[in-house]
């Protein structure tokens, strides 16, 4: 009994491990294990009985927290634009756009699922909509399978870190802080994880130009009555464009918010290019090709639509959940607007959703119960002996905890990581003095891992699903092409995790990364404070208590 006590929480801690490995759902091995340890502590006098009394406060607290409220409003709004054909027109125009160089494809998916990813930030929405559109078209003209499987594995999962992501707002939930830091913090760090990308593929194209081939010619079909491809007018427009946000940019004043400063020059960019092209096409002037009007058109509602949600939640005009909302009445509007929004697709839409947001609560509500029991054994004083004695102060305590997140992602998911080991770690983070905003950024970046992992990545599954599992004849060509094999995914991912962990080790060495999002406070210099104390009056006023309470003076003397 004396070492049960004694050890009461790491015993805990291996009791939910066993709950798990047993085979339970992870929501329900959450609450199990709270509630048999906290009975098991208030037999053994660890633990008062009126502890279990606070749990109906918790899970109120969480039925009120508005914050959990942009998590349906995200995904519904994700779900929407999924099947409103959005990505597909996005593919289309962007494969045509790059389709002349080669990996032009593999480009085309990459930053489509970035442009996703800031739209709907759901996984499964982005890798299964690129996976139908472009991985046919990609095996039909000659891409390497293992390339191919790993862009579109990797490009869906950017929506794990770029904003508006779900586990950034899990994320802030259980760090205490804002859900809007946390999207100006992963700003930038997504972006250049989107670069460390494309920068993969062109490496593949100069060494293996094989694998990643240009697009032939004939399947080239946006093209002006001359036969050219139309880029000049569109890089003419991009040109003007550019120019107008560099311009508006160099106008800010000083100390503006990076995260403000890109976000309101982009806008002002891309409003410049859909004025010129509405009005060239208004007018019928005829400036611009088929190949400007088309990019134009069909990139400029996803990019108001990521103005919409970010933009507002940047400038500080409108709160995550208040951004989500916004998001998913423009995502309906886009779906009607594309004559795709009905009765069957709205119904599908909020069943997922709901089963998503119940997934969520579910497991938040069992975090919850486990927690209260954790605190009450001295958990959390027990993991910060644990792990604030480690050599190497800040960094030793960031590389052990990143190759622990790493590890557990082979078996847990962002959510599970998220509600059962970050509740743990913030503390002893807090302690070191790490910022808890780029510390939530840096633990999203390592979960992004676990949707790519070899056997158990959720985004292999989901291209699993979608892949040809038998050889079929291409509809166009007429062909026959060989399916995708799980170990082709499975090989074609390990080249992005390893580009994760080198984003993981630039955001601990460059932490102005995230930090560059966030607004910049100004100091207080303390050399320049000065007090001024009024000195007394040499004679006081004495104090009428009538006039102090207002009582009149006819009052006054009739009492006396």
């Amino acid at each position: 009994m004396a070492f049960l006590q004694t050890n009461m929480a790491p015993i805990m801690f291996l009791g939910l491990i066993g709950f798990l490995l047993m085979g339970y759902s992870v929501a329900f091995s959450l609450a199990a294990a709270g509630l048999a340890f906290g009975l098991i502590g208030i037999e053994l006098g660890m633990l008062p009985a009126s502890l279990m009394q606070a749990l109906p406060l918790r899970i109120f607290g969480i039925m009120q927290n508005e914050t959990l409220l942009a998590i349906p409003f995200f995904t519904f709004m994700g779900l929407i634009l999924e099947r409103s054909g959005m990505a597909e027109d996005l593919l289309d125009t962007i494969g045509q756009l790059f389709g002349p160089i080669r990996g032009g494809l593999a480009y085309a998916v990459i930053l489509v699922g970035a442009m996703l990813a800031a739209t709907t930030g759901v996984v499964a929405a982005s890798v299964i909509s690129m996976g139908l559109i472009s991985l046919p078209i990609m095996l039909r003209y000659g891409y390497d399978r293992r390339i191919a499987s790993g862009v579109i594995a990797a490009s869906g999962t950017l929506a794990q870190i770029i904003p508006p992501s779900l586990v950034l707002i899990i994320m802030a939930d259980q760090l205490g802080r804002s859900v809007g830091d946390l999207y100006k913090g992963a700003f930038i760090p997504g972006f250049v994880l989107t670069g460390l990308y494309l920068g993969y593929v062109l490496l593949i194209t100069l060494v293996k130009p094989q694998w990643a081939p240009a697009l032939p010619a004939e399947a080239r079909t946006i093209r002006e009555d001359d036969g050219t491809a139309g880029l000049r007018s569109l890089g003419l427009l991009t040109l003007l464009a550019t120019g107008c946000a560099l311009t508006f940019a160099r106008s800010r004043p000083e100390g503006t918010a990076t995260d403000e400063l890109i976000v309101t020059s982009l806008c002002v960019g891309v409003g410049t290019a859909f004025v010129l092209a509405v009005v060239n096409r208004t007018l019928g002037l005829k400036l611009l090709s088929k190949m400007a009007e088309r990019v134009t058109f069909v990139l400029i509602p996803p990019l108001a639509l990521i103005f919409l949600v970010l933009g507002t939640i940047f400038l500080g005009i409108a709160t995550p959940t208040e951004g989500g909302a916004m998001g998913a009445v423009g995502a309906l509007a886009m779906a009607l607007a594309r004559k795709r929004l009905s009765i069957p697709l709205l119904r599908q839409a909020m069943d997922s959703t709901m089963k998503l947001s119940c997934f969520v609560v579910f497991i938040l509500l069992g975090s919850t119960v486990f927690s209260l029991s954790f605190q009450g054994v001295d958990g959390p004083l027990w993991v910060e002996h644990l792990l604030s004695g480690l050599p190497g102060g800040q960094l030793g305590f960031l590389i052990v905890v990143n190759l622990l997140i790493f590890f557990l992602a082979f078996f847990l998911d962002f959510f599970e990581l998220s509600f059962i080991v970050v509740p743990l770690l913030a503390p002893v983070a807090e302690k070191l003095g790490i910022d808890l905003v780029w510390f939530g950024v840096l633990l999203a970046v390592n979960m992004q891992t676990s949707f790519m992992h070899p056997p158990f990545g959720f985004a292999l599954f989901y291209l699993r699903s979608v892949a040809p599992t038998e050889d079929f004849k291409d509809k166009l060509t007429g062909r026959l092409i060989p399916r995708v094999t799980t170990g082709q995914i499975y090989w074609g991912a390990v080249p992005f995790v390893c580009i994760q962990v080198i984003m993981i080790a630039l955001v601990i060495t460059f932490p102005g990364m995230v930090s560059g999002g966030l607004e910049k406070k100004g100091a207080i210099d303390i050399s320049n404070v000065h007090l001024d104390v009024q000195p007394p009056d040499e004679e006081k006023k004495e104090v009428d208590m009538n006039e102090l309470f207002g009582i009149p003076e006819a009052a006054s003397a009739a009492s006396k």
